[in-house]
């Protein structure tokens, strides 16, 4: 799967969100799925530092999104 731009978080479909694996290419803030661990992502997706974790998912607060809503 490989995608830039807005992630999963604006996607949630029926209450479920989508959520992205190590290698996917991505933009924007991610956390990991297992233990929470936030990245700041430009590229690729990576394996998660803190635990090994393979699925992301990206966050849905960014202290820059009101100041986006206002552009």
């Amino acid at each position: 799967m490989e995608r830039f731009g807005k992630g999963s978080a604006d996607k949630a479909v029926d209450g479920f969100v989508e959520f992205l694996s190590s290698g996917d290419r991505a933009t924007g803030e991610y956390h990991c799925s297992e233990c929470g661990y936030g990245v700041t992502i430009f590229a690729v997706l990576p394996l998660c530092p803190m635990c090994g974790g393979t699925a992301w998912e990206q966050s849905s607060w960014s202290p820059f999104s009101r100041a986006h809503e206002r552009a």
